[in-house]
């Protein structure tokens, strides 16, 4: 990417991103017990541009539990969104608002998800066949914040999975005012799959999701599903207005050390493994004085070395040792100890190590 190319590299407030029509162009999902605070805070340490989304929070859960918790982040983890459960207007206009006041910036509804959990409580992907009451929430949520309100949703549900489906859906939401969608391009089943098949089995369908752009060129587009590498993502940049990866940003997160150079036009910046890992075992500290149990955040590590040798030794001391009772730094150390082990005499290159 020459300078001319280059794309405005964008401050990490959330009003300034309010307004950023690039912040959607990388995300990284929200995923159900990964995309935790310790999580969202490694990736930072990679991408200081990507747009990431906290873990889902059902509007019951906000309203009527911790609170502090379940809204709790790092200011580091900027430009961050808040992904609400939920289908009664007015609790979700609420925890819009909740959500707009602790600093997120962006409030996004969940309209994807599968679960029976999620089915019972009435939200997720069983919405995607109420686009009115859809409607409704963003038009009570968006009316209670100053942030955008966007929805994450499926091309489709059970046998209600033609493209006239997925297009009456974005139309009666777009009809209230909703402007970006980031589509998951399956269809979700509520009955016969778990949520991990869901992920997996229904077939990829993108130029479902690229003719909806293209019958909707007003709209913010995002595609999501099946993503597993940064040529993928450009290629579906060429189409839509942004991609979101899920599970590969958690399987092999040093993928995101390029996204900032690669996709948003940032200097380029030298950023080795050994050096994120340094940076995280200093957050590792901080957190250990407060309380929190090293497994906690070592479990999102795991996947630092992926590809690299003595990856394999690294997860498996990490995994073994972190959940031992009084487990501190020095479980890290002896895990990027019996790493370096393994690749003495090694004679292959390791980049970016």
């Amino acid at each position: 990417m020459n300078a001319a190319q280059r794309l405005p590299v964008r401050a990490a407030g959330p009003t300034e991103l309010a307004e950023d029509p690039f912040r959607h162009r990388f995300c990284v999902a929200p995923m159900l017990d990964l995309t935790d605070r310790h999580e969202r805070f490694f990736l930072r340490l990679l991408t200081r541009q990507a747009l990431l989304y906290t873990e889902m929070v059902s509007s019951g859960a906000l309203l009527h539990g911790d609170r502090g918790h379940l809204l709790a982040y790092d200011p580091k983890e900027q430009p961050l969104a808040l992904q609400l459960g939920g289908s009664d207007p007015e609790q979700m206009a609420r925890c819009a608002r909740l959500g707009e006041q602790a600093g997120y910036c962006e409030i996004n509804i969940n309209v994807g998800c599968p679960s029976e959990r999620v089915q019972a409580g009435r939200f997720g992907a069983c919405l995607m066949a109420e686009p009115q009451r859809v409607a409704a929430c963003y038009s009570a949520m968006q009316a209670a914040a100053s942030v955008p309100v966007t929805v994450k949703c499926r091309i489709g549900v059970d046998n209600h999975d033609r493209y006239q489906d997925l297009a009456r859906f974005v139309t009666v939401v777009a009809a209230a005012g909703c402007r970006v969608f980031i589509v998951h391009a399956r269809k979700a089943w509520l009955a016969g799959l778990s949520p991990r098949q869901n992920r997996e089995v229904p077939p990829l369908r993108y130029d479902t999701v690229y003719r909806l752009k293209q019958e909707h060129p007003q709209l913010t587009v995002v595609i999501n599903g099946g993503i597993t590498s940064l040529d993928q993502v450009q290629k579906h940049l060429a189409e839509l207005d942004g991609v979101m990866v899920g599970r590969e940003a958690y399987r092999n997160p040093f993928k995101l050390a390029t996204v900032d150079s690669r996709f948003f036009g940032a200097a380029d910046r030298v950023l080795l493994r050994k050096q994120v890992l340094e940076q995280y075992q200093r957050y590792i500290a901080e957190q250990l004085a407060k309380g929190v149990p090293l497994k906690a955040m070592s479990r999102h590590i795991l996947g630092l070395f992926q590809g690299q040798p003595g990856a394999r030794i690294w997860r498996q001391t990490l995994s073994e040792q972190a959940v031992r009772p009084g487990a501190g730094l020095e479980v890290i150390e002896n895990a990027y100890l019996r790493l370096c082990q393994a690749q003495a005499g090694h004679r292959t290159e390791l980049v970016g190590y």
